[in-house]
């Protein structure tokens, strides 16, 4: 395993592996990625072998421009068209039709592809290298806590990977926004692009149900978790001789007598705090300790996406 700053000729590198078929995580402005190329079903095979990812949870298929979103996507429709004109590059994903060409692995058997377009220039530059697209999942064993930094993809995934581009901490620090177009705009997954915005765009977006089969990744109840047990809680009820031997993930203000704490922002401010959430649980779940006592934040904004992330943590802990 090799991990390098994100020059230009790590790039370049890393564009050589790809065409090899091989696999390496890169940065982008969400969580750190594991990519292969899109058309390659072995290379994405060693994909869900590294994550130890099941079958039936679909990838996301990253592109440059739109040329490459429809070697992909069969069809857009206008909402979708809209959306793309208003948040790509960036942080939000689209459930389209797929172009047969896309193999079945990729998109778990579904007649659906997910695909995106990031902004993160190292992202970018890899994209634009191979001239394909390059499916990646989070750069994390599945279901555990997604990556922010270089650090924690050395960490979680070893010598499993051949090459990770050290391109810093990721600017929004929480998964993509997803939304599918089932007879309407489908919210699937809530992530750094706020749900109100794309409401803003396209009018009201249904909110998907967790039941059947996963449409797109992230949707499975147990997901991003700890390997600490984590529970969501008022933390001023926990009595103080249950908190010396806990964490505590607070929004704003720590309260006494937990072991170790994390504030996710001083200020209230909900993009901040979703920033640093994986961050902070990352440090929270390094010390060792008997529980993660997560606060709850407001449901509005990236609020949304913070809390889903915490449920499903929670679910995981509680299954455990």
């Amino acid at each position: 395993m090799a991990v390098l700053p994100a020059t230009p000729e790590s790039i370049a590198r890393a564009t050589v592996l790809l065409r090899g078929g091989g696999v390496v995580a890169f940065p982008t402005e969400t969580v750190y990625g594991l990519g292969a190329l899109a058309f390659d079903a072995f290379a994405i095979a060693r994909i869900f072998e590294i994550k130890r990812r099941p079958s039936f949870d679909p990838l996301i298929v990253h592109v440059l421009e739109r040329a490459m979103l429809h070697r992909v996507a069969s069809h857009v429709p206008e909402a979708a068209q809209r959306l793309v004109e208003r948040f790509w590059p960036g942080p939000l994903t689209l459930v389209l039709p797929k172009q047969s060409s896309v193999p079945g692995i990729v998109t778990a058997g579904l007649a659906t592809v997910a695909v995106r377009a990031p902004s993160h220039p190292v992202a970018r530059a890899l994209l634009a290298g191979v001239g394909e697209p390059i499916a990646a999942p989070s750069a994390n064993p599945f279901g555990a806590l997604s990556p922010t930094r270089a650090g924690h993809v050395a960490q979680a995934l070893g010598e499993s990977v051949e090459l990770i581009l050290d391109g810093g901490p990721s600017e929004y620090g929480i998964e993509s926004t997803i939304v599918g177009f089932d007879g309407g705009p489908v919210l699937l997954r809530p992530g750094a692009v706020a749900v109100e915005a794309i409401e803003a765009t396209i009018g009201p977006v249904l909110r998907s149900s967790s039941d059947g089969p996963a449409r797109a990744p992230g949707q499975l109840p147990e997901h991003y978790a700890p390997r600490t047990p984590l529970r969501v809680i008022d933390p001023a009820s926990v009595p103080q001789t249950e908190r010396a031997r806990a964490a505590l993930l607070a929004m704003r203000e720590p309260l006494t007598g937990y072991a170790a704490a994390r504030v996710l922002s001083h200020r209230g401010d909900l993009r901040e705090a979703a920033a640093t959430l994986f961050e902070a649980l990352h440090e929270l779940d390094a010390l060792g300790l008997e529980r993660i006592d997560a606060q709850s934040v407001p449901e509005r904004g990236l609020g949304l996406a913070i809390m889903d992330r915490l449920r499903r943590a929670q679910a995981s802990s509680s299954n455990a």
